[in-house]
């Protein structure tokens, strides 16, 4: 039997499940007082759901199920066979897509909006490195049914909470956000067409990757007018430095001027909440199905962001064939926790005793022992009981890395 975890997964010690365990306490409690409702989904969905053929980056990553028993062998027993014809379903790659199937199925019993939380594992087939596993915890606030920028609003407002709460402000975090009809405007002015805009935004994505050169490169190299490319790498380094305001002049006859307002919006609502919220005309976040606002939270202290999401508008259309408003925002969990991790992040004090036990004891002093360590319980302490070692000191050293500050001889 092989002792280790499947390539890309792992298992989880003890201290980091304890801070995993309380950071998500900490979360739950945090977005339920915003009025979310906690949900769960399963991690299988048909593989008709998972596969758009709209070139999102995720569906690369499916980890695809085969078909099982009679059905496995009538596929087999044809002699030229298809992976579509050996797959009907796949494991999640997010939680946002089994979300709008649950919304769909369930409308008629939800509220409108509806304002959804959910923690739970995602998988993608992608190649292992440090801090990247193939299962690994998404946190996910949505809010469906909900058009105006109150929702934008909200979610900052409560990830910015949470991320207070565990003193993730040492760290000095921010928020960048964009709109798609934004980056689908400064292409139109510059001569692109709306056919193309989705795949010069899965390249410009590759940003923080490739810097500036790689994009320019990429772009230059795919089926785009170069003059155009080159113009539109210009005029995205002219946005960078204007204001909101500067840019509402310059794309007023390619958009609707409602979209910057709603950013300007977004971002003086939430100043006075001491959350800082910066436009960058160079955000595009890679999943296709975003349709308007877009946003990543960022610190200086590190490369990769700590969150992000957006509006999918459109997405529940095709489940239920109409237009429902939907945003959502994901913390970076898994970073978050190897962030604390690695900063020796100290999970506040609860009182753990460890009540030692002698093997000699007799019936009625081993009610004793438990009848006072229920009633500590009842205290919110937390008194574990142990049958004393030979090496007590050995014993005792184990149990003090896992918190324990007092030891009781019984």
């Amino acid at each position: 039997m092989n002792k280790n975890p499947v390539n890309g997964m792992r298992d989880i010690s003890i201290n980091e499940m304890n801070l995993r365990i309380f950071l998500l306490s900490e979360l739950k409690d945090t977005y339920k007082k915003f009025g979310f409702n906690e949900i769960r989904t399963p991690i299988c969905e048909s593989i008709s759901n998972l596969i758009s053929n709209e070139g999102w980056e995720n569906e690369k990553l499916i980890f695809k199920i085969q078909k099982r028993g009679e059905k496995l062998k009538k596929v087999l027993s044809n002699n030229e066979v298809k992976e579509e014809d050996l797959v009907d379903m796949g494991l999640r790659y997010d939680l946002t897509l089994p979300l709008c199937r649950y919304y769909a199925n369930n409308k008629k019993d939800l509220p409108m909006p509806f304002k959804s939380l959910q923690c739970d594992y995602v998988y993608r087939a992608d190649r292992p490195q440090l801090g990247r596993y193939r299962e690994f915890m998404q946190c996910d606030i949505d809010i469906i049914g909900e058009s105006s920028n109150l929702a934008e609003i909200d979610l900052i407002l409560a990830t910015s909470t949470f991320l207070k709460k565990i003193g993730f402000d040492k760290y000095k975090f921010y928020y960048e956000i964009n709109d798609r009809k934004i980056l689908k405007a400064i292409q139109n002015k510059i001569g692109f067409s709306d056919s193309e805009f989705q795949n010069i935004c899965i390249i410009q994505d590759k940003y923080d990757k490739i810097g500036i050169q790689g994009v320019k490169e990429e772009l230059l190299n795919s089926n785009f007018d170069n003059d155009l490319v080159l113009k539109y790498l210009d005029l995205l380094n002219d946005v960078n430095k204007m204001s909101l305001e500067e840019l509402k002049k310059l794309l007023h006859d390619n958009i609707d001027v409602n979209v910057i307002e709603n950013l300007l919006d977004i971002i003086e609502i939430t100043k006075e909440f001491n959350i800082d919220v910066k436009f960058n005309p160079n955000l595009v976040r890679g999943m296709g199905y975003y349709t308007d606002t877009i946003y990543e939270i960022k610190t200086d202290n590190f490369n990769s962001s700590i969150g992000g999401g957006g509006r999918y508008n459109d997405l529940i259309k095709k489940y239920l064939n109409e237009s429902i408003p939907a945003i959502g925002i994901s913390i970076g969990f898994e970073r978050i926790v190897n962030i604390l991790l690695n900063d020796n992040y100290k999970i506040p004090d609860i009182e753990k005793e460890l009540y030692c036990v002698e093997n000699t004891l007799d019936r009625n002093s081993k009610l004793k022992v438990f009848k006072n360590a229920m009633k500590e319980r009842d205290n919110n302490k937390i008194i574990n009981i142990i049958k004393n070692s030979k090496n007590k000191r050995f014993q005792r050293e184990g149990f003090e890395k896992l918190g324990y500050n007092k030891f009781l001889d019984c």
